[in-house]
């Protein structure tokens, strides 16, 4: 038997129980996990408000995880090796992380080598796979180019600032609170402006013909101002949706969109980690040279309090789980 966070059906957080349930049996072609933490995704609120096409209830939600190897049929890894799980309609058309055990495909765990604390590294795998696909693979980032983040306190925000920088970027973040000016300035950015809905004009300000690329976490709600902000030959990439909205009501091609201006998104997968790239970033968090911003660790128990936590936009970085 094993405890199990469980959605029982489409609504607020308290659709979430625990209960103590069975423990899932392996199978050809899945591994099962033991799972030592977990990070919580804007997307498994939108499953567990029902908004997710596809998914019944009850299910075990959950995204990601790191843990440990508990049984491989394949002996692709070994017993108590250590791995993340990530994506792959994990949680969502199978039973996901929020369990003390969970069973996957063998094709989205990625195995890797750390001492750091579980909590932390719980943090890592889906946070790192959008920051990475984003950047790198859907805008293209180059050395020299300015970026502004949208939504820049999030967890994925707050990464994608030092990757950028990293790569020689000028960085705008934009947050909704003054408070956390400071938090984003010490997080590395070039400059931080206060948004509104609306951030074009500080945003010229700054860079009067706009910026080179544009990474949109809020979503539909700001978009349209996003692709204001760009420069000729611009890009916005629509990664997130911290504004809790998956449609837009109106939005003309033709005119919200700038002339040579570019309009991509992210919905990154598995597919696009590779296991060599994950350890290589985990050893930097394991050498300092980049800061994993975790807001809160809750523990399984807790989930209905995470869930409402993560709803209210209460956080400024990850919402790990630990197990």
């Amino acid at each position: 038997m094993m405890k199990a966070a469980i959605t029982t059906k489409a609504g607020n957080p308290e659709v979430i129980q625990l209960a103590e349930i069975p423990k899932p049996k392996s199978k050809p072609g899945w591994v099962l996990l033991k799972v030592k933490a977990f990070g919580l995704n804007r997307s498994e609120l939108f499953t567990r408000r029902g908004d997710s096409p596809g998914v019944e209830f009850p299910r075990i939600q959950g995204i990601e995880c790191v843990g440990l190897v508990e049984e491989d049929p394949s002996h692709t890894y070994e017993k108590g090796q250590q791995v993340a799980a990530i994506m792959g309609e994990m949680g969502r058309l199978f039973d996901g992380s929020y369990a003390e055990f969970t069973l996957v495909p063998l094709e989205i765990v990625f195995p890797f080598k750390s001492n750091l604390p579980w909590e932390t590294l719980g943090a890592i795998p889906e946070m790192f796979q959008t920051v990475s696909g984003s950047l790198n693979q859907a805008l293209e980032i180059q050395k020299g180019e300015s970026l502004l983040i949208r939504g820049g306190t999030s967890s994925i925000g707050m990464l994608a600032g030092q990757l950028a920088k990293a790569k020689g970027l000028t960085v705008i973040a934009s947050t909704r609170n003054p408070d956390k000016k400071k938090a984003l300035l010490d997080n590395g950015v070039d400059y931080v402006v206060l948004d509104n809905g609306k951030v074009e004009d500080q945003v010229k300000g700054i860079f009067p013909n706009g910026v080179n690329k544009v990474l949109e976490l809020i979503g539909t709600r700001t978009l349209k101002d996003s692709l204001q902000c760009i420069a000729s030959k611009g890009m916005v990439c629509m990664t997130g949706i911290l504004g809790n909205e998956w449609t837009m009501k109106d939005f003309t091609p033709m005119g919200d969109i700038p002339s040579l201006g570019r309009l991509t998104v992210y919905m990154g997968e598995s597919k696009h980690l590779s296991k060599s790239l994950l350890q290589e970033f985990i050893e930097e968090v394991e050498n300092e040279n980049i800061k994993l911003n975790i807001d809160t660790v809750f523990t399984l128990d807790k989930l209905v309090e995470a869930h409402d936590y993560m709803e209210n936009n209460k956080a400024s970085g990850k919402i790990v789980v630990k197990i």
